[in-house]
């Protein structure tokens, strides 16, 4: 069964099921709350980021398949 990673990285579901397991984790450990929210905020930041910029390359090879695209003007 071949996965799907595009798919994945642009799930909001993925992302929270990364960020759940991780803030457990860190609190298991020892590490504090408010260390623990920062971690979980990049995670959530950082998702974002990387559904956007998958987001915007699938977009693009759309429009380059197509022959469409943003014209120039000059």
């Amino acid at each position: 069964m071949k996965t799907n990673w595009k798919a994945k990285l642009t799930s909001r579901k993925f992302w929270a099921a990364v960020a759940g397991f991780v803030a457990p984790l860190l609190l298991a450990f020892g590490v504090s709350e408010s260390v623990v929210s920062e971690v979980t905020g990049i995670i959530m930041s950082g998702s974002t980021v990387i559904a956007y910029i998958i987001a915007e390359g699938m977009a693009d090879s759309g429009k380059a398949d197509t022959g469409g695209g943003e014209s120039e003007n000059i």
